[in-house]
């Protein structure tokens, strides 16, 4: 059995890490190498850092960037923002990266998930899903920050990832994101009753309570 995990994640947004409220509103909250070297005092065991613009704004992920938060991390890390091809995929492992994470390349392109699965294993291939329900009550995926409903339904569309040879899927609930008042717990049980591989939820933790729940 998988050892339950304690997983900070860092948003960045023009090189400061943000905390975002409902996908909405931002909040600076510092500097990411700064950040970084206060989780590595805290011994966390993983840590994952999404740019939230890169892809928004058509940008290439930033290597200098990245490069740096990886020089200074003392944890595995996993990033995500602005990757849309194996090239990129590789050349953010070769700076010290150990999984990748994609959200909107995979809807995007189904097939995309194969090729990044046959080079560099599943084991480094994370996807990350923006979840929210939409006016009748469903859970859809989102994508382009929460912005916009691809009717996509999330439960059949992580196993169908799953089934692809994804490592790792990460739950984000857009509802929860920043309020603090605790995980949507039936989005994480349906999730985890329909996939035999880790899920990562993210969006409302507030106390160790609230992530006793979710695990």
């Amino acid at each position: 059995m998988i050892k339950p995990r304690i997983i900070p994640i860092l948003l960045i947004s023009n090189q400061k890490v943000v905390k975002t409220i409902k996908f909405k509103k931002r909040i600076y909250i510092g500097d990411p190498l700064n950040t970084i070297k206060l989780f590595n005092d805290k011994e966390v065991d993983e840590i994952i850092v999404l740019d939230i613009d890169a892809t928004k704004y058509k940008r290439k992920p930033n290597y200098l960037l990245i490069e740096k938060i990886c020089s200074q991390c003392f944890m595995p890390i996993a990033y995500g923002g602005g990757i849309s091809n194996l090239y990129e995929a590789k050349k953010i492992l070769s700076l010290g990266v150990e999984k990748i994470v994609f959200n909107s390349s995979f809807i995007k392109d189904p097939k995309f998930v194969n090729e990044l699965v046959n080079e560099i294993g599943s084991q480094s291939v994370v996807s990350s899903l923006d979840i929210r329900r939409n006016f009748f009550g469903n859970y859809k995926v989102f994508s382009s920050n929460g912005n916009s409903n691809t009717g996509i339904d999330p439960f059949k569309f992580a196993k169908e990832l799953e089934s692809n040879g994804v490592g790792e899927i990460l739950i984000n609930s857009i509802e929860n994101d920043g309020m603090q008042k605790g995980y949507d717990l039936k989005l994480i049980q349906e999730m985890t009753k329909k996939l035999n591989i880790p899920v990562i939820a993210c969006g409302g933790a507030s106390s160790l309570e609230d992530m006793k729940k979710a695990f």
